[in-house]
């Protein structure tokens, strides 16, 4: 298998870090950021000796994000993937949001996914290359969320992948996975009890959803067995709400 290049966001725990051991297994090299000094050490740790390098970095500072990005593309030379998985969720209700906590959400699932996505299509451009982009939106964003902040982004992270789809053909695939309720990660701690549960009630697969198999329909997308896929959203939800 030919050696590419992946970048992902939030890399250093849950779904972005099964990307990571996914793409590293396949003989890829893999470059990354994410905001948590302390997931960062110990994901170095556990990926020792291996082709994968993690910068610290919040994606909503986007100064600090453009000098990471184009730090990885002077050091890869080119990136063949990459991959918007950095998220944040609160699960508060909207009546509880403040200006500022609204604008950082906005700017952590939405604003950072449009500059990388900007900032990666010229790196493609520029070479004269082929890539992809895979979004990471949720099932909040197609049928929402009580946590309307999140929803609402999630929701514009399907819209961006549609217009980017179309905005980058033909040099660029641009897909989205859409995951349901993922049990191992910090997001699904925040749920509501309720929410939680109703999320279950309505999965038509057992077993549970976990990063693994999330970070399996990711890593389709990056391959070349997707070629012929762009703007289309997967879900990987165990067929929670049909729709």
């Amino acid at each position: 298998m030919t050696e590419q290049t992946v970048f992902i966001t939030g890399i250093a725990s849950g779904l972005g870090e099964k990307v990571a051991d996914l793409s590293l297994a396949q003989g890829h090299r893999v470059y990354g950021c994410d905001n948590n000094k302390d997931k960062i050490r110990d994901f170095e740790a556990r990926h020792a000796n291996q082709k994968v390098e993690v910068f610290f970095c919040d994606v909503s500072d986007f100064p600090a994000l453009e000098k990471v990005f184009q730090t990885v593309c002077e050091k890869a030379g080119r990136i063949d993937s990459l991959v918007n998985n950095a998220g944040m969720y609160l699960g508060k209700p909207l009546s509880t949001y403040d200006d500022a906590l609204i604008e950082r959400a906005i700017d952590v699932n939405l604003k950072a996914p449009m500059k990388l996505s900007l900032w990666y299509a010229d790196h493609v451009r520029k070479n004269g290359d082929r890539g992809s982009i895979v979004n990471i939106a949720s099932v909040a964003g197609e049928v929402g969320s009580s946590d309307a902040v999140y929803g609402s982004v999630k929701a514009g992270v399907i819209g961006l992948t549609k217009s980017n789809a179309m905005n980058y053909a033909p040099e660029i695939r641009v897909n989205c996975v859409s995951p349901g309720l993922i049990e191992d990660t910090d997001i699904a701690r925040e749920i509501p009890e309720y929410r939680y549960a109703e999320y279950k009630r309505q999965e038509l697969l057992d077993g549970g959803l976990n990063c693994e198999s999330v970070a399996g329909v990711v890593n389709f997308l990056i391959s070349n067995n997707a070629r012929s896929m762009t703007g289309a959203i997967i879900r990987s939800d165990n067929g929670c709400y049909p729709r």
